[in-house]
């Protein structure tokens, strides 16, 4: 079964990780259409002002060398994360440009368990300074 960009970049995270656990559609796939999509609109909205699409890339070549039951229960969904959270090699700001360059060496435990059950950080999520009013 193929499918569009079009057609993944719309459905459920269920949906996706329905498809990723039936092998119809690999996590590279995924990320190549999610990364098509983020450069078509992000430019406007500035929701990713960070992305790690060859650290995502680079994970789901890892994952997939794992047979499908081993690959957690996302199974290689991406997954953006908020710039409140580290995520180990990819700079984290907070939202404050006193951190515009601050890359962390280790992942927070909540990306360390994400990751651990097959999901792919693709990006971070802008945040307002600190999370203030967040």
């Amino acid at each position: 079964m193929e499918q569009s960009d079009r057609d993944l970049i719309t459905m459920t995270a269920n949906e996706v990780v329905n498809l990723l656990k039936e092998n119809e559609v690999s996590p590279i796939e995924l990320l190549s259409a999610l990364e098509k999509r983020v450069n078509e609109i992000d430019k406007d909205v500035n929701a990713l002002p960070t992305r790690c699409f060859s650290r995502a890339k680079s994970e789901a070549n890892k994952l997939m060398q794992k047979p499908l039951e081993e690959r957690g229960v996302l199974a290689g969904l991406p997954i953006a994360i908020k710039d409140l959270t580290p995520v180990e090699g990819v700079k984290s700001t907070w939202g404050s440009p006193v951190y515009k360059d601050f890359v962390p060496t280790r992942s927070d435990c909540l990306v360390e368990n994400v990751e651990k059950e097959g999901g792919l950080v693709y990006a971070k999520t802008n945040t307002p300074e600190f999370g203030a009013g967040a």
